[in-house]
C-alpha cells in the first residue's frame, strides 16, 4: 500500500530527515562511480555470475551500462540493472523460501506480469533507476492491475485515493487512473524518485516509505536516533510488520528473479520487447466496438486497459487504448473508417407501467444519470409507453472480463497440522489480520489459512479464534491464547 504525507522537498521534516541520514548512508555520487565502474557486464553471464555479478545484496547500480537492445530476454534485461545496496535480514530467506514453495502463485504472477514488464523496466531504465523497483509490483499487488486493499489502494503500484490525486490520477464514475498501466507507472516512479531524493539516496528507506508514508518513517529514524541506535532500515523495529517484511520481499523476489534455477522456478519467458502499443482513438468510444475491429477479444483488450471502469473510455478521456502492438496499425485503419454514430452501442427500451430509471438501470447495469443524459431528461419522471435509448457502453467492466487477469477463486483447503507441536488457540481481537498473527507467531501467512480452511486474504472478526501450531519452546505465554497439545 502507498501512502503520501503531502510534503514538500524542501520542507522542514524532510531536512531533518536528511541530517538524520547523513551518518551512514551510502551518497548517490559513490553510486554513480561504482556505476561507471562496471561497463563490461554482457548478456551471456551464466547463472552463477548472475548471483554473483546480478544479486541485489552484492551488485553495483549497471542501469546506464545495460544497452536494452543487446537482450533477447527481458529477465536478462532486468537481471543487468540490479542496484539496490545489499540488505542484512533474515526475513528476505524466510521471503526466499515462500515464493519458492509456491511456484504456481510465481507462475501466475508471471502469466500477468508478461503484459506490462517491458513497459515499466523501460520506464525505469530511462530514469537511471535500479530495475529492482520494475519488480515492485509483484510484491505490491502480484502483477494484478485490479488489485484491491482494504485501505482502498488500488492498480499494479496500489496508490490510495489522496495520493493519486497528488499525482495526476483521475478517478470518476467511467475512469480510474490508478488502474490505468501507463499513467499509475509514471506517477509511481515519480513518487520513488521523490522519496529516494528525500531519504539522501537510501533505497531501503524510500521504499520503506512508499509502503507507510515518510512520516512514519522519519519517526522511527528519530526514535532510534535518539537511543543511539543504528537508523539502517533493518533495525527500525518501530515500523508496522507489513512494512519491516516490505523490502525483503522485493530483494527475495530479485534474488529469485536473478537465479530462478536455484529456488526451484522455472520463470516464463518474456521477450524483450513491447507487449502493447498506444492508439489516440480521438473520443469516447466502446471497448466491444475496438476489440472488434481490432481483431482481439473483449478480455485481451480490458487486461491492458484495466484503468476503464466501464464498456466505453470516459467522455472527458483519457483518448487512447494500449492495443497488442501487432494490432495497431489495423486498429489505426478501422478507426479512419468508424462514423462517429457508431462509436458507443445503444439499446432501445420500450417503458412500461411501473418502471422507474432506477429499476431500468439496474436491468442494463447502467447509471441513472447515464440514461437521462443520453435521453435529455431534466427529471425521473418516464411515460409508460415511451421508447428510451440505452448507452450499453456505460455497463460496468470488472477483474472478471479480462482473460490473463482474471481472478482466480479457489474454495480453502484446510491443511493438516505439523507433527510434535503444540496448538495455540488465538482470539481475535479489533484490528488483527491473519498477517499481524502469523508474524507474532512466527508462522507462515499461508499455513495460519491452511490450518484454520481461510484463504490468506480473509477478513477476521472479534472473538474468532484462530488455531496455531508452534515448536513447544516457542509456545508464547499470551492473554489470548490457550495451550493444547496436539496428539
Amino acid at each position: 500500500m502507498l501512502v503520501f504525507n503531502n510534503k514538500k522537498f524542501g520542507s522542514p521534516e524532510v531536512v531533518s530527515a536528511r541530517r538524520l541520514l547523513a551518518r551512514g548512508l551510502v551518497s548517490l555520487s559513490v553510486s554513480l562511480l561504482i556505476a561507471g565502474c562496471a561497463t563490461n557486464h554482457t548478456s551471456t553471464s551464466s547463472n552463477a555470475a548472475l548471483e554473483q555479478n546480478a544479486d541485489p545484496a552484492t551488485s553495483a547500480h549497471q542501469v546506464s551500462a545495460a544497452i536494452p537492445e543487446r537482450f533477447d530476454s527481458l529477465w536478462d534485461r532486468v537481471r543487468a540493472g540490479y542496484g539496490l545496496e545489499p540488505l542484512d535480514s533474515p526475513l528476505v530467506e524466510r521471503h526466499e523460501k515462500w515464493f519458492s514453495q509456491n511456484p504456481a502463485y510465481m507462475e501466475r504472477m508471471v502469466q500477468r506480469a508478461r503484459l506490462y514488464l517491458y513497459y515499466i523496466v523501460d520506464e525505469v531504465e530511462k530514469r537511471n533507476l535500479p530495475t529492482e523497483i520494475a519488480l515492485l509490483p509483484a510484491i505490491e499487488s502480484a502483477f494484478k492491475p485490479h488489485a484491491y486493499s482494504r485501505a482502498s489502494a488500488a492498480g499494479l503500484w496500489q496508490f490510495i485515493p489522496s495520493t493519486g490525486r497528488h499525482y495526476g490520477l483521475d478517478r470518476n464514475w467511467w475512469y480510474d487512473g490508478r488502474r490505468n498501466v501507463v499513467e499509475a507507472t509514471q506517477a509511481a516512479l515519480d513518487y520513488l524518485e521523490k522519496l529516494n531524493n528525500d531519504f539522501d539516496g537510501n533505497w531501503h528507506l524510500a521504499l520503506a516509505a512508499y509502503n507507510a508514508g515518510e512520516r512514519r518513517v522519519m519517526n522511527a529514524i528519530e526514535y532510534n536516533r535518539r537511543r543511539g541506535r543504528s537508523t539502517e532500515y533493518q533495525n527500525l523495529r518501530t515500523l508496522k510488520p507489513e512494512t519491516l517484511n516490505y523490502v525483503p520481499k522485493l530483494v527475495a523476489m530479485a534474488k529469485i528473479v536473478a537465479n530462478p534455477e536455484k529456488y526451484g522456478i522455472q520463470l516464463q519467458p518474456i521477450d524483450n520487447e513491447p507487449y502493447f502499443a498506444k492508439v489516440e482513438v480521438g473520443s469516447q468510444i466502446d471497448l466491444g466496438i475496438v476489440a472488434k475491429m481490432a481483431n482481439i477479444s473483449l478480455g485481451d483488450l480490458y487486461d491492458i486497459n484495466p484503468g476503464f471502469k466501464r464498456r466505453a473510455t470516459a467522455p472527458e478521456g483519457p483518448h487512447y487504448l494500449l492495443v497488442p502492438k501487432e494490432r495497431r496499425d489495423i486498429l489505426l485503419e478501422a478507426l479512419e473508417n468508424l462514423p462517429e454514430k457508431n462509436r458507443i452501442r445503444w439499446q432501445r427500451h420500450r417503458v412500461r407501467h411501473g418502471d422507474a430509471l432506477s429499476t431500468i438501470a439496474r436491468r442494463y447495469g447502467v447509471s441513472v444519470p447515464a440514461i437521462k443524459r443520453a435521453n435529455g431528461l431534466r427529471s425521473s419522471n418516464i411515460r409508460a409507453g415511451s421508447d428510451l435509448l440505452i448507452p450499453v457502453s456505460a455497463q460496468r467492466m470488472t477483474a472478471r472480463d479480462g482473460n490473463v487477469t482474471k481472478p482466480v477463486y479457489r474454495k480453502p483447503r484446510r491443511v493438516a497440522p505439523p507433527e510434535n507441536h503444540v496448538k495455540l488457540v488465538h482470539q481475535v481481537r479489533a484490528g488483527d489480520t491473519l498477517w499481524g498473527i502469523a508474524v507474532r507467531y512466527n508462522v507462515y501467512i499461508y499455513q495460519l489459512a491452511g490450518w484454520n480452511g481461510l484463504h490468506r486474504r480473509s477478513l477476521l472478526h472479534p472473538g474468532q479464534k484462530i488455531s496455531v501450531w508452534v515448536k513447544p519452546e516457542l509456545a508464547p505465554s499470551a492473554s489470548n491464547t490457550s495451550n493444547h497439545p496436539n496428539t
